[in-house]
């Protein structure tokens, strides 16, 4: 049987990720939240904390924002103050960039490990909080060893966390690290490719790769179609509707004069939550649980531990919409505000959200251009692919990913949306704070269509 070159990559890392699940073991249990080892909640304010007083807490928020579709809510967050490290080693074979990439599991995957970066720890992790095993290769990114590539902290889900960030790196080291059991060099431009096939790319490695600027291509990439719009449109100084100074001014503008108001609130007095049964839930059933889950692990840093989770209802939608102005491709960026966002507003897709969350609201509350994204003909969808979310604190979280092609400006002059160039996005993800994780998640995705239209093009 002939196999395509994309057919065969995918084939021979979901091998490799086979071949460590049989090597490695977890089994999660869910279990209620009072019946936590290590967990207690606060007899005051009814916070779940660590008996360490480490890692993260749930807390409750209370958020007002009068001039959004919902003027007001509280809700149940995750609150992890210190920042982690998100790092990927990279070094060069024949000119050609290849990624240490690790096969990890985490408790809320939904399909056993996953493709994720060389480091993926938080700080309780790499102090060793929990007396286990020192997280390998940490030292090539606490002090780099190599040359730096990319070093920026970037927030992770605003709604489900409270003013949380990551260190995102990627150092190039000399070709002589070896990869060690549970890790394995794969050249970037495969790592690309595989974003395509469902939950197989974490999200912190997602993240990481729409940090990393673009790489030298070989002369020979036989790239064509869409494949060559992306990597023509990533190139520094193209034709952009807005100069990147414009954006970053509206970006400026609305963070100073947005008014939302998010303040801690006891989780015992959240209105429309409820704890029962083990567990914490809205009272209409929609947008997420607060759940327990019990973990015992082989080849993990420690062998067994308890901890809440964030477990959402429903698969999500987060989806660009491109368009293709001057020769050049451009995103239609959605100046979202969430309440955990360390600066009010960041950079999302031109969609984002629970379909199922608006269902009992007006119709004026559903997200724009919605019912367009979900219903784009297969002429103009450019990528499709549902991808699982950060499975450290998220129990089987979901996002289906979507990049759908317009030939027109469907929100003319919205003063929540601007078109961006490809190569402004580049430009915006070297600073923290700009471009939220569901959007990086989508750029990363529009850099790997241009190595599966090589592939493509490769098979024929």
């Amino acid at each position: 049987m002939i196999r395509s070159p994309e057919e065969a990559a995918i084939i021979d890392v979901r091998g490799w990720l086979d071949e460590v699940a049989g090597h490695t073991f977890m089994e999660v249990t869910r279990v209620p939240l009072e019946e936590l080892a290590g967990w207690r909640a606060d007899p005051v304010t009814g916070d779940i904390r660590h008996r360490s007083g480490r890692f993260f807490t749930v807390e409750g928020l209370d958020v007002r924002h009068p001039a959004g579709p919902v003027t007001a809510w509280t809700q149940p967050i995750i609150n992890q103050p210190e920042a982690g490290i998100l790092g990927i080693l990279l070094k060069r074979v024949d000119g050609e960039p290849y990624l240490l990439m690790q096969a990890k599991n985490e408790p809320g995957n939904p399909d056993g490990p996953q493709l994720s970066p060389t480091v993926q720890a938080t700080r309780s992790n790499y102090t060793r909080v929990h007396e286990g095993r020192p997280v390998p290769y940490l030292d090539f990114f606490r002090e780099p060893r190599g040359r730096v590539l990319a070093d920026v902290r970037q927030s992770e889900q605003g709604a489900w966390f409270y003013r949380k960030r990551n260190r995102n790196m990627v150092v190039e080291v000399g070709a002589h690290v070896e990869a060690a059991e549970g890790f394995r060099w794969l050249p970037l431009r495969r790592v690309h490719e595989l974003l395509s096939v469902p939950e197989l790319v974490n999200m912190d490695a997602r993240t990481v790769l729409a940090c990393l600027p673009p790489q030298p291509r070989p002369p020979s990439d036989g790239l064509r179609g869409f494949g060559a719009l992306v990597a023509r449109s990533r190139l520094p100084g193209g034709p952009a509707v807005h100069a990147t100074g414009e954006i970053l001014s509206w970006l400026s503008g609305l963070r100073s004069t947005v008014d939302i108001q998010a303040r801690p609130l006891a989780l015992g007095r959240l209105r429309a939550w409820r704890r029962a049964e083990g567990r914490i839930t809205h009272d209409t059933g929609r947008f997420f649980e607060v759940i327990g889950v019990r973990v015992r692990a082989r080849g993990r840093e420690v062998g067994g531990w308890d901890q809440p989770m964030i477990a959402p209802v429903g698969i999500g939608v987060a989806a660009f919409l491109v368009r293709r102005i001057g020769g050049v491709l451009h995103a239609l960026a959605h100046a979202r505000v969430d309440p955990g966002y360390t600066d009010v507003v960041e950079l999302a897709p031109t969609v984002q959200c629970t379909p199922g969350n608006y269902d009992h609201l007006p119709p004026r509350a559903r997200p724009p251009l919605l019912a367009e994204v979900l219903g784009a003909g297969p002429d103009s969808v450019r990528f499709d692919t549902v991808l699982a979310e950060e499975g450290g604190r998220f129990y089987h979280a979901r996002n289906r990913y979507l990049v759908v092609e317009t030939a027109e400006d469907p929100l003319p002059g919205h003063p929540g949306f601007r078109w961006v160039a490809l190569h402004q996005l580049d430009e915006l993800l070297r600073h923290s704070y700009y471009l939220n994780v569901e959007a990086r998640t989508l750029v990363s995705c529009l850099h790997g269509l241009a190595h599966a239209d090589r592939l493509t093009a490769a098979a024929r």
